[in-house]
């Protein structure tokens, strides 16, 4: 079994890039804005999501450890 810590705050961020990824589907298939403006701003969150969670994912899948039982 695989044992990682993650600190609240580097927690909250990786909720956060998680929350900009889903918002920027959720406007790409949303009928609110019209279609350019929904697609910029779909795009544009999706992309932040997508590029600020990689470096999250590489620093906590880097610090996890296999745990001892026992």
């Amino acid at each position: 079994m695989r044992e990682t810590t993650i600190p609240l705050p580097e927690l909250a961020l990786i909720a956060g890039t998680r929350a900009l990824l889903g918002a920027g589907i959720a406007l790409l298939a949303a009928g609110r804005l019209s279609a350019d403006q929904r697609k910029a701003v779909g795009w544009a969150l999706l992309a932040v999501g997508a590029v600020t969670t990689l470096p999250l994912a590489y620093d906590v899948l880097g610090r996890s450890r296999v745990a001892r039982i026992g």
